[in-house]
């Protein structure tokens, strides 16, 4: 099998990017279906089956393919798009979309093509013969009147309508603005949204996660940079808030450019990175040139380090390798393909500033930055630069797939990552990495789900969760450059058992990892990777480290994680917990023995760094920090 061209591409230039949309865009040019509106990649299929899949295989590669065509640059396959748009859009033919209805996958591929219109119209509009032109007019005409996901689905709209007006076709200024005014609804303060509205009947409002950025931002700043002579206003709304989100958006990045691995959508990958080229699309330099520049680069050469793809080269489902497990309901064989979001500077010339700049790194930010509109604390490790999420958890239901996994987990890294259930609910198959999970048999555990009442203030984090009725778990997690200390006081009407659990060392062969429940600070885990390690602050508890389920884990399929056992009856409790996590695999985690925690008669917890006071519970939901650790926290890295 010929070597894969992706890991030798340099990405530097505009050059070497444009080659790579062109290198992931050929090996799918063997899946066209005889009609071409149709690009079958596998059969693994999303909930809305096909022929939606099918239609997602042969939009989403727009996304790359119209910025390429727009900046001038070649592609020799646009025959079998152009061939594609007339036969799926007309009636007659065997391999037409269908009407969209409600709430339809279709209407969310729509917008590839109306982006495309917008951005392209010489390659995927001019070409077609006037009877098709119209046929595809009037099958993206549909989206305007349908209903849509009250979420950043309505953004879809706004870009048909966009690329319907751009190629002088009906388009419903009315929907778009409505579409815009709702999504207005959604934005919080500092640029983050939240997506679509929370609670209780609904299953969005998701908070911190990848869908602000490559979604409310992304279509944002395309309708800034397209919309701003008919919209001027919203326009400079867009590059505003888009503006104060860049400020905490590159605390995600580490400095070998991989993003924080949180929330759903993962699989598209290197999207998580496309918000950094809608930035120099828009001409909004929210940061350096040279700083925007090397975060976008960064993060994609650090993908195409990754075995992400088949043989072949195409996209696999999954994160840095191919994996179900982690994969939502609607992921198809060709949803992967939104990460080719990334390459909407391509549209850009080459004198461009973005382009023209020299990269740079990562400026110096914040070790512990809090961020109130995504209720996360950001870390990094002012020795490598890692980057770990310290998280009160939401209150997420039942959607999506391994929500509290994704949403809930006290603690999320780049190097570490985290792992979803591959099994029944046991310490090693249950997904139950970086938190503290509750059984009331000691065998199957509940991962911590359905925070309530969270909260980041001042590098603290806390919630509520209530798994039974009897039964109250306050959690606060506060972060330190050296790791984080958690503090959980539990009340109980029935006999529990606690798993407190470390970050998910990655491994390949078993010689590589130890796993160490007896090291003198606490458990340790160490891999070729880096170490993980627990010291118990406070409670009787018992040390024991786990190898995780196969292909559990995000960044490895094989992972192990220390633990901490306990069990409790009827009653109130307190455990507390010092976590850290190394780059260094032979970290002694000396740092833990530094803290302590005590508590009073009265029910306050004071965390303590060599007998001086960092922190109490008093104060408010998060506590208060003492004046050391709040001239600390302005510090940086």
């Amino acid at each position: 099998m010929p070597a894969l061209p992706f890991a030798e591409n340099p990405l530097h230039t505009r050059a070497d990017a444009q080659r790579l949309v062109r290198d992931l865009a050929a090996p799918l040019v063997s899946h066209f279906s005889s009609g071409r509106a149709q690009v079958r990649l596998g059969e693994n299929r999303a909930l809305y089956g096909d022929p939606a899949g099918w239609l997602e295989g042969f939009g989403r590669p727009l996304w790359g393919l119209a910025p390429l065509a727009a900046g001038g640059g070649t592609f020799d396959h646009w025959p079998l798009w152009q061939a594609g748009l007339a036969a799926g859009s007309d009636p007659a033919h065997a391999e037409f979309w269908g009407i969209p209805g409600d709430f339809d996958q279709r209407s969310v591929e729509q917008a590839a093509l109306g982006f495309a219109l917008a951005l392209a119209p010489a390659q995927v509009w001019e070409p077609l013969a006037p009877a098709a032109r119209a046929q595809l007019s009037a099958w993206l005409q549909n989206i305007n009147r349908v209903r849509l996901v009250q979420s950043n689905w309505l953004f879809f709209r706004v870009l048909v309508n966009l690329g319907l007006r751009r190629c002088g076709q009906p388009w419903s200024e009315e929907r778009v603005v409505a579409d815009l005014t709702q999504l207005d609804r959604f934005y919080l303060n500092d640029g983050w949204y939240s997506d679509g509205a929370g609670g209780a009947p609904h299953r969005d409002g998701r908070l911190g996660d990848y869908y602000v950025p490559m979604a409310f931002h992304f279509y944002g700043l395309i309708y800034a940079r397209l919309a701003s002579d008919h919209d001027p206003v919203r326009a400079a709304r867009y590059v505003e808030r888009a503006r104060h989100f860049a400020q905490d958006f590159q605390h995600w990045f580490a400095a070998d450019g991989a993003a924080l691995p949180f929330g759903r959508s993962l699989t598209y990958r290197f999207a998580q990175g496309a918000f950094w080229g809608a930035l120099a699309f828009a001409g909004v330099e929210a940061l350096p040139w040279g700083v925007i520049k090397g975060l976008y680069l960064r993060h994609v050469r650090w993908w195409m380090r990754q075995p992400i793809f088949s043989e072949t080269g195409l996209l696999t489902i999954g994160y840095t390798y191919p994996n179900l497990l982690m994969a939502e309901s609607y992921n198809s064989s060709g949803s992967p393909y939104w990460a080719l979001k990334t390459f909407l500077p391509l549209a850009l010339p080459d004198t461009h500033p973005f382009w023209r700049a020299e990269e740079e790194p990562l400026p110096s930010r914040r070790a512990i930055h809090t961020v109130p509109g995504a209720k996360l604390i950001l870390v990094t490790d002012p020795r490598t630069h890692d980057v770990t999420a310290i998280n009160p958890g939401q209150p997420v239901l039942d959607w999506p797939r391994h929500a509290p996994h994704k949403y809930s987990k006290s603690a999320y890294a780049t190097r570490f990552g985290f792992s979803v259930p591959a099994s029944v609910a046991t310490p090693a198959e249950g997904g139950l990495d970086s938190g503290l999970s509750l059984s009331d048999d000691g065998r199957f555990f509940r991962a911590r789900e359905h925070c309530l009442d969270p909260e980041v203030r001042d590098g603290v984090a806390f919630s509520r969760w209530q798994p039974w009725p009897d039964l109250e778990l306050r959690t606060w997690l506060i972060a330190d450059a050296t790791g984080h200390i958690r503090i959980h006081h539990l009340r109980t009407a029935r006999k529990v058992w606690t798993v407190d659990a470390g970050f998910a060392v990655g491994w390949n062969e078993k010689s590589s990892r130890q796993l160490l429940p007896s090291a003198p600070s606490g458990p340790v885990v160490r891999g070729p990777h880096g170490a993980s390690a627990l010291r118990n602050l406070h409670g009787e508890r018992r040390a024991d480290c786990v190898d995780l389920g196969a292909n559990s884990h995000l960044l490895s399929s094989l992972a192990a994680m220390p633990l901490l056992h306990s069990a409790h009856e009827p009653g109130e409790h307190w455990l507390a917990t010092w976590v850290g996590g190394s780059a260094d695999p032979a970290d002694d985690f000396s740092v833990a023995a530094e803290f302590s925690v005590e508590f009073t008669a009265d029910g306050v917890a004071r965390l303590l760094r060599s007998g001086s006071p960092l922190w109490s519970s008093v104060g408010g939901p998060c506590g208060e920090s003492s004046p050391a650790r709040q001239q600390a926290l302005n510090a940086l890295a």
